[in-house]
């Protein structure tokens, strides 16, 4: 318990990342804070120094106002960037843009028709399943296959206690883009499988189209949230709607009950239990 106590996250806007629902990292927060773990928002460190007594970090605020924390480790998670400088590819004239990255067409092959390239030198979420992926469509595109890969139904997962994962657009996606949605959620603490495990931190937040039913993001934070999260994936790469997921048959108690209660909201306007 003191350990967790003495844990400090700063970030420079929410926790989580980006691609986060903000529902979903606000309560991912809140569960965190429950262990004993404190959040500086919207603030960047200065600098970080080892001292006799630790490490010594400066934070500043965005109002402008400075702190000094002595901590025993520093943990620093500040992005990341492909791994292209050392690789040669200005030998051979494999274009890359001002980020590093190597432009490539649907085919996955550079502006060297004979080189190609996937996952994290190209554009996309740095996830090693997505690079998986696009190795199996690139070589069955180079064997005259069709590549087509659905970028929206990459799943992403944040590996904490409890787990956040989450596939296909945000509430915050689909304010922007104008699309008409429709939300259904279904707490962790009304899940029978949670109850009984003592493990009822977090939701189930379904987005739906408000006319044609068809899902548009699930999010969910579980701790088994990067197993449920698969469902939803394999649901929205058939093009499902709130009302399919809610009319199959899930085995009870199971936490993947949550899901389909969170789509029988999203699709009735009320979940069955809760």
């Amino acid at each position: 318990k003191q350990w967790y106590q003495r844990r400090v996250a700063i970030t420079a806007g929410n926790i989580g990342g980006a691609g986060i629902d903000l529902e979903i990292a606000k309560s991912l927060q809140r569960s965190l804070t429950k262990q004993g773990m404190k959040f500086k928002l919207n603030t960047k460190v200065l600098s970080a120094e080892r001292t006799p007594e630790g490490i010594k970090v400066i934070a500043e605020n965005k109002k402008g106002k400075k702190e000094e924390l002595t901590s025993d480790i520093l943990l620093v998670c500040v992005g990341r960037r492909p791994y292209t400088n050392s690789l040669g590819l200005d030998n051979i004239g494999v274009q890359v843009d001002p980020k590093g990255k190597i432009p490539v067409n649907e085919r996955f092959q550079t502006n060297i028709e004979n080189i190609y390239a996937i996952g994290d030198v190209i554009d996309g979420p740095m996830l090693a399943h997505k690079a998986e992926d696009e190795g199996i469509i690139c070589v069955e595109g180079m064997l005259g296959g069709v590549p087509h890969i659905n970028y929206d139904c990459v799943p992403s997962v944040v590996y904490t206690h409890p787990e956040v994962a989450w596939v296909g657009k945000t509430e915050e996606d689909v304010k922007a883009a104008g699309t008409p949605y429709k939300i259904g959620s279904f707490p962790m603490a009304a899940n029978s499988r949670s109850k009984t495990n003592q493990d009822t931190d977090g939701l189930v937040k379904v987005i739906a189209h408000k006319d044609t039913d068809r899902l548009l993001g699930v999010h969910i934070v579980s701790s088994v949230a990067g197993e449920l999260i698969n469902e939803a994936t394999l649901a929205m790469e058939y093009g499902a709607s709130a009302e399919d997921i809610a009319r199959v048959c899930h085995a009870h108690p199971t936490v993947s009950e949550a899901l389909k209660e969170a789509c029988v909201a999203a699709y009735a306007g009320k979940p069955i239990n809760f």
